[in-house]
């Protein structure tokens, strides 16, 4: 019986949508005789005119009745979407079109919408408030909303659009929405694997299973994308553990029947394990010796086949060809397997490639950077020879701005065969910085610490810093301005200036300074930068303690310093700001004694060392010496000197290590120090979206070489050192830093400080 009345309803409605159409046919029947149009009238026009409709049609008095025109006349109405039908009829000479148009929307709403607000889809869907209506605009809108909450991870979300007439032909539209819940990954799991487990291969890909301590993670979603995205990672991982023949046969997601979560299936196919076999370099090149190559490749006979270590070895052989003056050149590698014995061996074949210029360089993305700030960080110009090492540092150095929190450059084709375009697309972040700090001792009272920063002073890459502290003791205003290229040449120019009243606790007396300073730094080879500066300041000791060590009162007063100082920095870091390869060295020397009251000549050289173990363990060693010695017959001050502990010595508070008067509890500061670190960093397994990092490491460091000479004073050479760990989150607020140390070698009279916390925000 259902099956009935469900037949007679589709019979019901057939009816009542061909029977007009059939009707309008027939009628036209009588309509195309051939005889010329004497007159056109339009009827049932609201808003449109009467002479906008002839416009559509394309159809004159005078034109035929014609079965070809007319028919051509009614599409070009319907064609225009205003109108919800069209109809022709004859009468005498006079042509009668008769038209309903589309109602004008009034007002959209969306309701039900709480995980998207209404900004969003408003973005998404293309009618608009005063936009005609049409049912295959509401159609099509309806689905590009269900696709925004399938892209969020809602596969049972519904949309439901709601018309309600109005006079004047007006509608309000209004998408009922039912959001239902997340739709998220029950489980995931693999058939053919033999070699590694489920787990394994379940920490290589994107997606996760839903779980519980994942409350706020997007990556237990169901991403058709991300699905995609997660064959080529399962790819690419067993290409790195040596099986070259492996293929994700499918990747199948399941809903369930209650549309509230997905089991994705990966089928996979193995293949066998390979080795590398024979590793040979070929080219035909003139003057290249390719064995002088050969420490440039990091594939091996006999170690497993890994796929990343040859396409490593290709980059680094066109880099290597590249600065022996080979502008256009194509490395390409021959693979031959040997299934029998389950080798592969491997020949970077180095031959000419095509020859290809640089037509033009486009950059998008940057709403505040100028073109020019970024223009002036490529090591490539229109016109150029290609160049794939040049154009990786050029990303490189972008990026080393600090000012885009994604850069992208890509190439495309031009119109000519022999040129290509490149595409800069970056992605701007906040630049200026706010740093703060709020504390209270009975010593000081009440602490505020604030530091303002804006490294991209109106888009123009200039760096200004404002650093303003006040407390019950202390007082500090430092102001410094930076043009990176300074009259439009690449030479950094800055001016500093300062007032600090510093109260060192550590130390029993506050420090006074007022003064100012340059600077001038530029690149003296692609890696290696120099920076020049000069300093002149009024430096007071004041407000000693009573109980103050004797030498500290000894020192109290007034002093002029004139400094002249350069440093020199080679980086090969891979990224200045978040390291996770690469090497940098520094020397730096000042030399105090070019007028004013004190000299001394100062030296510190430092250098750190960042190896990735894996794709998340970086493993770094850093290190720094510094040495200061006064001349003249001038003793170094205390205010010169250096100090070790805190950020430089962790589990140790600052100027917590070093010559010290044991009477007074007063740090002295020494003339030599030494400082190194290594540290291991890794993920926690939280989200990789929460950037949140652990680290273990171990601090060590000695400070000695006082040119105090007065009773009680401690000065012991003996190397401290600690272990600790600790945390890393790029928080909204800023970046946040927690570490916990414990002094493993010290001295009795140190002083220590387990717990350090800092956060920095940016805005």
């Amino acid at each position: 019986m259902r099956g009935w009345i469900a037949a007679l309803a589709v019979a019901v409605g057939l009816a009542i949508t061909v029977g007009p159409v059939h009707m309008r046919i027939a009628a036209a029947q009588e309509i195309f005789t051939g005889e010329p149009i004497r007159a056109i009238r339009i009827e049932g026009t609201q808003r449109i005119e009467p002479q906008t409709v002839r416009s559509y049609m394309q159809l004159d008095a005078g034109d035929p009745f014609s079965a070809d025109l007319i028919d051509r006349a009614l599409k070009n109405l319907f064609a225009t979407g205003l109108f919800a039908d069209v109809a022709f009829r004859r009468e005498g000479d006079t042509l009668i079109v008769q038209v309903v148009e589309n109602p004008i929307i009034n007002r959209l709403a969306f309701e039900g919408n709480d995980r998207i607000d209404d900004e969003t889809l408003e973005a998404e869907v293309q009618l608009r408030p005063r936009v005609v209506f049409t049912q295959t605009r509401v159609q099509s809108d309806a689905r590009r909303i269900l696709e925004i909450y399938r892209r969020s991870g809602r596969f049972a979300a519904t949309v439901e659009p709601k018309v309600i007439p109005l006079e004047q032909n007006r509608v309000d539209l209004v998408f009922e929405i039912n959001e239902g819940p997340v739709t998220r990954v029950e489980r995931i799991d693999f058939v053919g694997n033999e070699a590694f487990s489920d787990g394994t291969l379940r920490g290589e890909i994107l997606t996760q299973e839903s779980a519980w301590y994942r409350p706020f993670s997007t990556t237990d979603t169901y991403d058709p994308d991300r699905l995609t995205v997660d064959r080529e990672a399962l790819r690419n991982f067993y290409l790195k553990e040596g099986y070259a023949d492996f293929r994700v046969i499918s990747a199948v997601a399941e809903l369930s029947p209650d549309r509230e979560s997905f089991f994705i299936t990966f089928t996979v196919d193995e293949g066998e394990r390979y080795r590398f076999g024979d590793v040979n370099i070929s080219t035909t090149l003139r003057d290249l010796d390719p064995e002088t190559l050969r420490d440039d490749i990091t594939t091996k006979a006999g170690d497993w086949y890994d796929a990343s270590k040859v396409e490593a070895s290709i980059t680094a052989l066109t880099d290597a060809v590249g600065e022996l003056g080979y502008a256009f050149v194509d490395v390409q590698p021959r693979l031959e397997r040997d299934r029998e014995n389950k080798v592969i061996n491997l020949t970077y074949d180095i031959q000419e490639g095509p020859r290809v210029f640089i037509e033009r360089i486009d950059i998008s993305g940057n709403v505040r950077t100028l073109d020019k700030v970024i223009r002036r960080e490529f090591r490539l110009v229109e016109g150029d020879a290609f160049n794939t090492a040049r154009l990786r540092r050029t990303r490189q150095r972008i990026q080393n701005l600090g000012y885009f929190s994604r850069v992208d450059i890509r190439t495309v084709p031009s119109d000519s065969p022999d040129k290509t375009v490149i595409e800069v697309d970056v992605q701007e972040q906040a630049t200026g910085e706010l740093t703060f700090g709020i504390g209270f001792s009975t010593a000081e009272g009440p602490l505020a610490d604030v530091g303002l920063r804006e490294r991209n002073l109106l888009g123009r890459g200039q760096d200004l810093r404002l650093n303003f502290t006040l407390s019950g003791r202390r007082s500090q205003i430092d102001l410094s301005f930076t043009e990176p290229y300074f009259l439009d040449r690449p030479l950094a120019a800055g001016i500093d200036l300062f007032r600090t009243e510093i109260d060192r606790r550590e130390s029993s007396f506050d420090e006074k300074n007022l003064g100012g300073g340059f600077r001038f730094g530029y690149d003296i080879t692609e890696y290696l930068r120099q920076t020049v500066r000069y300093t002149l300041s009024q430096n007071e000791i004041v407000d000693v303690d009573d109980d103050a060590s004797l030498a500290i009162r000894q020192q109290e007063g007034e002093t002029i310093s004139s400094v002249v100082g350069q440093s020199l920095t080679y980086d090969r870091r891979d990224n200045r700001f978040n390291p996770t390869e690469g090497y940098y060295l520094n020397l730096r020397n000042d030399v105090a004694g070019l007028g004013g009251d004190v000299k001394y000549l100062r030296t510190r050289v430092g250098a750190a060392y960042y190896l990735p173990l894996t794709d998340d363990l970086i493993a770094s060693v850093s290190g720094e010496v510094g040495y200061i010695f006064g001349f003249g017959g001038e003793d170094v001050r205390i205010t010169d000197a250096f100090f070790l502990g805190g950020n430089s010595l962790r589990g140790f508070a600052t100027a917590g290590v070093g010559p010290r008067d044991v009477n007074t509890d007063d740090a002295l500061g020494g003339n030599t120090f030494a400082a190194g670190s290594v540290e291991l960093s890794f993920p926690l397994g939280l989200p990789e979206e929460y950037q949140i990092r652990g680290r273990v490491f171990t601090d060590f460091g000695t400070l000695t070489d006082t040119d105090t000479d007065v009773p009680g004073v401690r000065d012991d050479a003996s190397l401290r050192a600690s272990v600790g760990t600790g945390i890393t989150w790029h928080s909204p607020l800023g970046p946040l830093a927690l570490d916990l140390a414990f002094p493993v070698a010290k001295e009795d009279f140190d002083e220590e400080e387990v717990f350090r916390f800092s956060i920095g925000t940016r805005f």
